[in-house]
């Protein structure tokens, strides 16, 4: 069941038929690996690895699909809790705690990024939310709302106390944007549902921006502003935030024009404000400003699976490429300059030490220091490349 969940990522692209045997031939860059870096308790396991990342401290954070699955039935829907737990580590690698014990928003873990201040956000496919942790532990700010599970009733007419916005099939079928609080739907003195609500969109759409479809990740620019990757359910988009969640715009449609997506997987802001976006249906990484303005596009490196930036004086963006579903037949991991020039690759598929299966997510520590968590695998592995002779 893991397996078929975990790899529905990658439907669409398989879909296609293209080959994804035909890559450009790039510099074998060599590396050392660390396939045993993290320490768990003997009573505990690690599971699929959703996300990894480090804090200014080098404390590690993994986000995994290690839990006990339960569903608890509310006045209208059912509640799915408990499929994802996130763990912290120290700098070499033993267990300290775990974080977010029975968070609503833990159900299919699918990334995990640390921004500048050392919070932890975890990015969850099945719960559709974005959850950022403090420094603390404590949650500090709650992006998206989980999906209904089923119907509710309709709204009475005038949206009186008592009314009830569609759930799901609801304003462009499964998936579709939930009303925020306040808005269509449930609350007393909430709007009419056929007026939509304070989106003005469709029944139950809403504010603009506040539901997503299946996100994969998060970014931040220098003034904090928040990027959130939307595109592995029926949305196709990057929609960004201010720093305190406040929606601002978004930007992409389904399609593989210039600024279309056919799957967005993955995001990472470069120190000028760029967006780099992963294309994953169509093989490609496209950039834009931060206002959501096209600017460039490079291929050349697989099936972009996920990414990330260095933060040293020249940055480069690591990039995870899988040519099949399960990452066991075609894998490596791309270093790229930002104007898509390959500078080298490494590592291949498969279950030894220096090898990836299926690599979901990637910590760029320095130039030349990553953490690679995988799915199939189970594990972070510490990667360490090795200089040019």
């Amino acid at each position: 069941m893991i397996r078929r969940s975990t790899f529905l990522l990658l439907a669409a692209v398989l879909a296609s038929g293209v080959s994804f045997f035909a890559q450009a031939t790039a510099p074998a860059m060599s590396f050392d690996a660390n396939a045993d870096l993290l320490k768990m308790p003997n009573d505990m396991f690690l599971g699929p690895v959703g996300g990894v990342a480090a804090n200014s401290k080098g404390q590690i954070f993994v986000y995994t699909r290690t839990g006990h699955p339960y569903a608890t039935l509310g006045d209208n829907r059912t509640f799915a809790h408990g499929g994802s737990r996130l763990f912290q580590f120290d700098q070499n690698g033993k267990f300290v705690r775990e974080l977010g014990q029975d968070v609503y928003g833990f159900n299919a873990a699918i990334g995990l990024r640390v921004d500048p201040q050392d919070n932890v956000w975890t990015i969850d496919a099945g719960a559709s939310q974005v959850v950022k942790f403090n420094a603390d532990g404590s949650v500090g700010l709650v992006l998206g709302r989980k999906p209904e599970a089923i119907s509710v009733r309709p709204a009475a007419p005038g949206g009186g106390r008592g009314a009830a916005a569609p759930a799901e099939g609801a304003g462009g079928g499964r998936g579709a944007a939930a009303p925020a609080e306040g808005a269509a739907g449930g609350g007393r003195g909430a709007a009419p549902a056929a007026a939509g609500g304070r989106g003005g969109g469709p029944p139950g759409a809403g504010i603009p921006g506040s539901t997503f479809s299946r996100p994969t990740d998060v970014a931040w620019d220098r003034a904090g502003n928040i990027y959130i990757a939307d595109g592995m359910g029926n949305t196709n988009r990057v929609a960004k935030y201010d720093k305190d969640g406040k929606f601002i715009r978004q930007w992409g449609s389904t399609g593989s024009e210039n600024g279309q997506f056919n799957g967005v997987k993955s995001l990472a802001v470069d120190a000028q404000g760029n967006v780099y976006v992963a294309d994953v249906g169509n093989k490609r990484i496209q950039v834009f400003d931060a206002d959501g303005m096209f600017k460039s596009q490079f291929g050349n490196v697989g099936t972009p699976l996920t990414m990330c930036m260095s933060t040293g004086p020249t940055q480069y963006l690591y990039i995870a490429h899988s040519g099949d579903p399960d990452g066991m037949e075609d894998a490596a991991i791309y270093k790229v300059q930002l104007d898509g020039r390959i500078v080298g690759k490494f590592g291949s598929a498969g279950r030894l030490p220096k090898q990836f299966g299926l690599a979901n997510s990637i910590e760029c520590r320095n130039d030349n220091e990553l953490l690679v968590g995988e799915m199939i695998n189970w594990r972070v592995q510490k990667v360490t490349l090795k200089a040019a002779r």
